[in-house]
């Protein structure tokens, strides 16, 4: 019905970048905030970023001044723009949206993830 769909994650190393992509599909009406979540081997998921429908934004400590989120919604995408990436870094990324489902449902959906590795 409704996902959403992550791109661009890989292999990185210390001090490099990655541009995160997470594109909306099914039958939206509306998406309200949009954000990214990363989860680490053997850690709990935790919050990276969260941008709202009218673009305002917070970040985790750990990654603000790094990262940039960023949203188009006429492709009903979410961006996250990674910088000076550090070993700690490496997680899966997941994408996450709260949206107004075509049949007037509201819906927080999850993207299957991406993996970021950051390491020499």
């Amino acid at each position: 019905q409704v996902q959403l769909v992550e791109s661009g994650g890989g292999l990185v190393q210390p001090g490099g970048s990655l541009r995160l992509s997470c594109a909306a599909s099914g039958s939206i009406i509306s998406i309200n905030a949009m954000g990214w979540y990363r989860q680490a081997p053997g850690k709990q998921r935790e919050l990276v970023a969260v941008i709202t429908s009218g673009s305002s934004t917070n970040y985790a400590d750990s990654v603000k001044g790094r990262f940039t989120i960023s949203r188009d919604n006429a492709k009903k995408t979410v961006y996250l723009q990674m910088n000076s990436l550090k070993p700690e870094d490496t997680a899966v990324y997941y994408c996450n949206a709260g949206v107004i489902s075509g049949s007037h449902r509201y819906l927080e959906v999850w993207g299957q993830g991406t993996l970021v590795t950051v390491s020499s």
